[in-house]
């Protein structure tokens, strides 16, 4: 197992592998002047002030030019690793890479292991742990809601917010050690009161942040969005549409789709993961039951429901198809009625067919929220959004399909993005810190020796620490880093 050795020079290709027009050559260590400086000619890096570039060139040892470059001095500790860094960029040639790298090794310098740069980072000072691992999730961000959220997180608002937390409880616990020091004397610090009232609000935020993990996992992955209807209602041509591409088979022959078909777009900075799946009937076909079982499956597991309707489909067909998609959602799913092929409806027709079809699921929604007095039975967990119109073959309406898949992706309407859970391993801790705060709480009110409550608030401040690396083992940070790319 690697053991980082911080005495080490460390060095490694920053920029993606493959030819470009530059490639950028980390190294950090205390070291890192003196060995660029045996391979580097121009002005001595070591009497360059830090944050300048020099142009210069690289000369192996036997003299020979090996590309001319451009190298930039950061002085500790003002760099990302908190040691002296310098980065070399070079033409973009794997050549000329390999050759700067073999140069560097042979004058004193390691090869970088995955992520040790920003775990020196870490080391150093210049990071907390949920701050390093935010810097990973910018790397990877795919839209700009994702990268806006781990930007944030990488600037340290995220650890403001579980600092202020452990605080709190660092304080709650002091009064009560202290208290339980003078037991004999029967002094009381602190009233029971107040301290159920502190840990039930710092319940209440370790709750939000828990919850707000599925909004996170959402940005950061894209937003499942399961285009669901009966066969032959346009699924496979509104995937197509909305990604711009013949991603899927379009047949009039029904049951055409047999699997799910998934593919992600980008809509005003928001990723959405669209899933193509076979169209929904009775059927004893057994290939297409298991593409309809798949259905089900992605519904279950959707953020969004876009449900396409045929302008021909009675209410008998729509209350079937409603009761089905209704029991196979598990979690907060917005459901957002589409009727499809408004091209093949005269214009007179359409103001009227549409205003049904509203009142129709308008109704539905009232029986989910409660406010009607029909014994159907409702689902908390859906949302109706209200009816839209389109032809996905034409492509008239998408815009207002957008504007609608917007309105509900549950992201700018979410919690600031310093207080959002992106990550799985502070989610877990988040959920451990919530289960101690109960007990902590559960404690006060049943007044149970305040040596149990102290050591639930200390396993409170432990789980909180874990995330920002108060805490932490070298196991811990081995498993994380160990998933960065060599150079960062």
């Amino acid at each position: 197992m690697y053991q980082p050795i911080d005495s080490d020079t460390i060095c490694a290709i920053s920029t993606p592998s493959g030819v470009g027009g530059i490639a950028v050559i980390r190294i950090s260590g205390p070291q890192a002047i003196q060995i660029a400086d045996t391979l580097w000619h121009g002005r001595k890096l070591a009497e360059v002030p830090s944050h300048t570039a020099r142009l210069g060139n690289i000369i192996d040892n036997n003299g020979e030019n090996i590309d001319s470059a451009v190298a930039t001095l950061f002085r500790t500790p003002h760099s990302f690793t908190g040691e002296d860094v310098v980065e070399i960029s070079v033409h973009g040639s794997q050549w000329i890479q390999r050759e700067t790298i073999n140069l560097l090794v042979q004058n004193g310098c390691r090869v970088a292991e995955p992520g040790e740069f920003t775990r020196r980072a870490f080391t150093n000072g210049r990071l907390d742990l949920a701050q390093a691992e935010a810097v990973a999730d910018v790397i990877a961000s795919s839209s700009r809601s994702a990268h806006r959220l781990a930007s944030s997180q990488m600037r340290g608002e995220f650890s403001r917010n579980i600092s202020e937390l452990r605080d709190k409880l660092i304080e709650i616990t002091s009064l009560l050690e202290l208290e339980l020091d003078f037991s004999e004397e029967d002094v009381e610090f602190a009233s029971r009161k107040q301290l159920e009232n502190l840990a039930l609000k710092l319940h209440g935020k370790i709750s939000r942040l828990v919850t707000s993990f599925s909004t996170g996992t959402a940005i950061k992955n894209g937003i499942p969005v399961a285009i669901i209807g009966e066969p032959n209602a346009g699924k496979s041509t509104l995937l197509n549409a909305l990604i711009h591409d013949n991603r899927a088979i379009v047949s009039d022959i029904p049951g055409t789709t047999r699997d799910t078909i998934e593919d992600t777009i980008e809509i005003d900075g928001i990723l959405y993961r669209f899933i193509d799946t076979a169209g929904l009937r009775q059927t004893k076909d057994t290939i297409e039951n298991l593409g309809i079982a798949r259905s089900y499956e992605a519904l279950s597991r959707a953020k969004i429901a876009i449900w396409l309707i045929s302008p021909q489909a009675n209410r008998e067909q729509i209350d079937a198809l409603y009761d089905g998609i209704k029991n196979h959602i598990t979690h907060h799913t917005t459901l957002i009625p589409v009727i499809n092929k408004i091209d093949t409806i005269q214009d007179i027709n359409r103001s009227s067919i549409l205003s049904d079809y509203i009142t129709l699921f308008q109704s539905k929604e009232h029986t989910n929220t409660g406010q009607n007095t029909t014994q159907e039975t409702t689902n908390h967990n859906l949302t109706i959004a209200t009816v839209t119109a389109i032809s996905a073959k034409q492509e008239t309406g998408l815009e207002d399909l957008k504007k609608r898949l917007k309105q509900y992706s549950a992201t700018d309407n979410a919690q600031e993005a310093d207080m959002i859970v992106t990550n799985a391993r502070h989610y877990e801790a988040l959920l451990h810190a919530k289960e101690s705060i109960e007990r902590v709480i559960a404690g006060i009110r049943n007044n149970i020796s305040g040596d149990f409550i102290a050591q639930d608030l200390r396993e409170t401040i432990h789980h909180l620490s874990t995330i920002t690396g108060s805490i932490t083992t070298t196991d811990i940070l081995t498993t994380i880093f160990s998933r960065f790319c060599i150079g960062k």
